[in-house]
């Protein structure tokens, strides 16, 4: 199979990459909504709608914005606006409907750590869009610096480069099966599954921005990057305890 894989049935081109990305939103609420069925939720139904709706809003802004920054000297002419809409990136959305939720829980007085319903489909979602990107090869911006190393692939510019999106979905695997051995092991306090999703994928994204072409840094990093170091300073406590 050659990347990018593009394929046309029936006489018309399919995006798989957006396929994908549909899939990956679908099948991940129906997840959710086979664990808060098949699980004790302290938080209302109401109150769980706010908060799903608050994390919506927050992950929309946040993909857009931090998607922007990665791009920062974007042309402004009389479409930038639909350059800026199609311009989106998952740390932004995860790290803007973490900020979401928040806002959400204290406008309605939600108390409760409503997180770790959310985590397996999320990773579960961003499983199956990485898939999307994977196929799609170099017409996404989540393949690697060219390579001599035995992981170089040819995704589609006829160059070697590390197929990030491939060590992503790796990761995704172990990181599902690690917490889900945690959850079933270890009596954690409510919210804290999250809490060492995001920790273990930023941490993840952090390191392996290294191996992207980043047009753009700032003192050697990216945007991402500085998001991934804004979003560890926020789980400090939670990584404190963990070597403690």
């Amino acid at each position: 199979m050659e990347l990018p894989f593009e394929p046309t049935f029936f006489g018309i081109h399919w995006n798989v990459h957006l396929i994908l990305e549909y899939l990956a939103f679908l099948i991940a609420f129906r997840y959710y909504v086979y664990l808060r069925k098949n699980s004790n939720d302290p938080i209302s139904y109401t109150n769980r709608l706010s908060i799903i709706l608050g994390a919506i809003f927050g992950a929309l802004v946040g993909s857009r914005v931090v998607g922007w920054l990665e791009y920062p000297f974007i042309d402004f002419s009389e479409n930038v606006w639909l350059v800026l809409l199609n311009t989106k990136t998952i740390m932004g959305g995860l790290f803007g409907g973490l900020l979401g939720v928040e806002i959400a829980k204290k406008i309605i007085g939600e108390t409760q750590s409503s997180g770790d319903l959310f985590t397996f489909p999320i990773i579960l979602g961003i499983f199956i869009g990485r898939i999307g990107c994977f196929l799609s090869g170099t017409n996404e911006f989540t393949y690697g610096t060219v390579t001599n190393s035995f992981l170089g692939m040819d995704l589609g510019d006829g160059l070697l480069r590390h197929p990030l999106a491939l060590y992503e979905l790796l990761f995704l695997a172990f990181l599902f099966v690690f917490l889900k051995r945690i959850q079933a092991k270890v009596p954690l306090k409510s919210g804290k599954i999250f809490a060492f999703f995001m920790i273990a994928y930023f941490a993840f994204r952090f390191f392996i921005e290294f191996l992207k072409p980043n047009e753009f840094l700032l003192l050697g990093l990216s945007s991402i990057q500085y998001l991934c170091i804004v979003c560890l300073i926020y789980y400090r406590k939670t990584i404190l305890s963990i070597k403690s």
